[in-house]
């Protein structure tokens, strides 16, 4: 009988599907609300595996349960924002998304079981392949001959493989005369000595003339593609059982990333059963549904991997990318806080270089003096590095102990400076600052860092407004000391 579609879909769904047990089921009705975030429930369960989760022994800073409370609020504000600017339906956000849950999902699709039956199969078709010719475990003497050799070259290098092997047929060590004459360098240091080889692995006429031979017997030089063989067959065998090669046979498989090609199979097949109604991705996305149903670990993490991705994402663009592409508000910002990022030890700002030519000490000082100190990168770069390296420098901020150089020309302490090789002449170019920066350019990471936590305050009391929080302190007091 002929299937409709959607019993098609339904039925492949099914064999995707994880069943919710009645357990799970019931340890649901057990897992109270213990908040709601701009009307979103969340249970003790998944509050007590993100406080678990990040307030493991070790974290340095753990916070009580009362503590964690206000942050955890803070990112499902977060959340709720970014649903509510439909950030969750973009289609970058579900495919960075969907990468994520797979990870959890996609090994679930194959067993152990499917591996093994998998390294049976390239048994067997290795097996089809040997046949009763078996393995041959091969040693040679190659002298070779090049495509473009001319008839006298050719003929040179026979008249030298047949002395050679009329010297092993007086009784000359194969072993030693390999290692001395072969001109194959991956043999050669070992006697000649060629790894296994099956039916159809090697040049045709090297393999009919080795498979011609058994253990013990040389082969007359024989003429291939890549020259002239001298070959002596050291072992011959059938293939193992398969049992004795199981456990390398797999361990080969898992490197070849075989569970991923069979779970790829695997999902192929279903969408083929569905008549093309299902993709992968649906495939998998009612397998994580289940999954999720019936474990809560797994149904939190997905849940984390699914709000962690949306929080990062409405952060960046509500506060870390304004903060940072603002300028006026960061200079506006450092202005009004210009005490925190005074020092109590002068810097120096400027460069330390090493110059080939001393005529280039001047000529550094000359290109930057009067440019902002933004531009001197450039200005440098433009003057003397442009079609060959005449100056290294190393512009910054710097204190005592951070550089060398600095530290004996500008803070005349007694150290050594190291030289640079090929540019023995040592200068630096700048000014000492003794109180503190001279703007927010000198401290822009520190002060951006600063701005940006600023802005996640504001932001976070404008969601804390906007949305509804209640809290359920019995149930509170219930988080990690229930049975």
């Amino acid at each position: 009988m002929k299937m409709k579609p959607q019993s098609i879909i339904k039925a492949a769904l099914l064999l995707v599907a994880c069943q919710l047990s009645p357990a799970a089921a019931v340890a649901q009705q057990a897992d109270p609300v213990l908040m709601t975030v701009a009307g979103q429930s969340v249970t003790r369960s998944e509050f007590e595996y993100s406080y678990n989760k990040n307030n493991a022994d070790g974290v340095i800073d753990r916070k009580t349960v009362d503590e964690y409370v206000e942050l955890f609020v803070n990112y499902k504000l977060k959340v709720q924002a970014a649903l509510d600017a439909r950030l969750d339906t973009l289609s970058s956000f579900q495919a960075e998304f969907a990468q994520y849950r797979d990870q959890q999902v996609r090994p679930t699709f194959v067993t152990d079981a499917d591996v093994e039956a998998e390294a049976r199969r390239f048994y067997d078709q290795r097996a089809a392949n040997i046949g009763d010719r078996g393995l041959i475990h091969p040693a040679h003497i190659l002298l070779r001959v090049y495509q473009k050799a001319t008839d006298a070259e050719r003929e040179a290098t026979r008249v030298r493989i047949d002395s050679i092997y009329q010297a092993l047929l007086g009784g000359a060590d194969f072993g030693q005369m390999a290692t001395r004459f072969s001109q194959d360098p991956g043999s050669a240091p070992y006697g000649g000595l060629l790894p296994w080889i099956e039916p159809n692995q090697t040049l045709q006429e090297f393999e009919d003339a080795a498979y011609a031979l058994q253990a013990g017997e040389m082969s007359k030089p024989v003429l291939s593609a890549a020259g002239y063989h001298i070959i002596l067959m050291k072992e011959r065998r059938q293939l193992a059982p398969f049992d004795s090669l199981k456990a390398p046979l797999i361990k080969m498989l898992e490197r070849r990333n075989v569970r991923d090609h069979l779970v790829n199979a695997k999902l192929d097949t279903l969408v083929s059963q569905s008549g093309g109604q299902l993709t992968r991705g649906s495939i998998l996305a009612a397998r994580a549904d289940s999954m999720a149903a019936a474990d809560p670990e797994l149904r939190y993490l997905i849940r984390e991997y699914h709000d962690g991705l949306l929080v990062y994402e409405m952060t960046n663009r509500t506060v870390w990318e304004p903060a940072a592409r603002d300028e006026q508000a960061l200079a506006t910002y450092y202005k009004k806080h210009k005490k925190k990022y005074a020092w109590t030890e002068p810097r120096f700002k400027g460069i330390a270089y090493h110059v080939k030519d001393a005529a280039d000490v001047a000529a550094v000082k000359r290109c930057v003096k009067g440019l902002k100190y933004a531009d001197w990168n450039e200005a440098l770069r433009n003057t003397f590095n442009r079609d060959s390296i005449r100056i290294r420098v190393e512009k910054g901020l710097f204190k005592q102990g951070d550089n060398a150089l600095i530290d004996k020309q500008v803070f005349k302490v007694d150290t050594t400076v190291t030289p640079v090789e090929g540019f023995p002449i040592d200068a630096t170019f700048g000014k000492v600052l003794k109180k503190g920066p001279e703007d927010y350019t000198d401290v822009k990471g520190l002060v951006t860092a600063d701005w940006q936590e600023e802005l996640e305050r504001q932001w976070v009391a404008d969601l804390r407004r906007r949305y509804t929080v209640t809290v359920d302190p019995a149930v509170l007091k219930t988080v990690n000391k229930h049975q």
